[in-house]
């Protein structure tokens, strides 16, 4: 007897447990649908827009006065509400939008308009409240960001006294850090001791500029190259210095475009010489001109002012004689 009631009572909780994980598992099929693994992170480029999915399979419609909300960690990102007469109301941090149909397209993903390297390694959450339902998560998410690196700028200086050369690798704007890989003829990596990287944060930005320092006892014919890798942006950037044959050919064509500067500045020097002596050439001549003018002008007023003497006396004398 008192086994035919442990099978009766063990059948019974077996029941209910079966009862219990199908009720769970409909409510996480109902609730929550997001991506494929919450610690998989979104990766956002600063200074751009980034979506943070997140799907849901079934209407919310049904419930009444639903409201969502996204938060970053403990603070409030956006707040949408959903009346029951159609009408939503939402409310968004630094203009972050959800789409207003989401409770009918069961699209709930964020949109940040502007991702800031700050934002690195924040967890966003959704949480779904309604008149019949406590908040519920809906979705999490982790947004990792990233910005490009410039192409690395690599300089060579040749110490006379110790006869080894200094490389001087450069990049700036990137996030994170990046990792800078030497190699030497393509294949041999530089021993540790002689490199030396510094990254540091750009003032209220938190982008890095880098800097890389090789020195080493190579040949003139030997190649060294400098790698920036940004493992969030999947990018590396190389630049390389190719010994003696690219310097030749570098010094050779720094040589000609040395020529040609100085050739065009000689060109344009003769140009403006020239120029301004031909306009002192037709400023004399104007100035002759007006010389001219004026001397000509004077003659013909003595010329005048003589010949209104001379009729004036021709009158006076005519006068007399008709008095006599």
């Amino acid at each position: 007897m008192n086994k035919r009631v442990f099978h009766c009572f063990y059948a019974q909780l077996q029941s209910v447990m079966l009862v219990a994980l199908w009720s769970i598992g409909l409510f996480f099929s109902l609730f929550t649908f997001c991506s494929s693994s919450d610690k998989d992170c979104i990766v956002g480029i600063v200074g751009h827009a980034a979506l943070l999915p997140c799907y849901h399979q079934n209407e919310l419609l049904s419930f009444h006065n639903l409201s969502v909300e996204w938060r970053r960690g403990n603070e409030l990102v956006l707040k949408a509400k959903w009346e029951e007469d159609g009408d939503v109301v939402i409310w968004s941090l630094n203009h972050a939008t959800i789409p207003r149909r989401a409770p009918i397209t069961g699209n709930f993903s964020l949109e940040l308009p502007k991702v800031s390297a700050k934002e690195d390694q924040m967890v966003y959450s959704l949480f779904v409240t309604s008149d019949e339902n406590d908040t519920v998560p809906l979705c999490s998410m982790c947004l990792r960001t990233a910005a490009r690196f410039s192409s690395p700028l690599l300089q060579k200086d040749e110490m006379a006294e110790s006869n080894r050369t200094v490389f001087l690798c450069q990049s700036s704007g990137g996030f994170p850090k990046p990792k800078v890989y030497w190699l030497i003829n393509d294949t041999e990596q530089p021993p540790e001791d002689s490199v030396r990287t510094n990254a540091t944060p750009l003032p209220d930005s938190n982008l890095y500029n880098v800097t890389s320092l090789l020195t080493v006892n190579i040949s003139t014919d030997d190649s060294v190259s400098c790698s920036i890798q940004n493992q969030w942006m999947n990018e590396t950037l190389t630049s390389k210095s190719s010994g003696a044959k690219d310097n030749t050919i570098r010094s050779r064509a720094s040589e000609g475009m040395w020529m040609f500067s100085t050739g065009l500045c000689v060109a344009v020097g003769i140009m403006v010489g020239a120029g301004v002596a031909y306009q002192i050439h037709l400023d004399r001549i104007s100035k002759k001109r007006r010389v001219l003018y004026e001397s000509t002008k004077a003659q013909r007023r003595y010329k005048k002012h003589q010949f209104l003497e001379e009729e004036t006396q021709e009158e006076a004398l005519t006068s007399k004689e008709t008095c006599v």
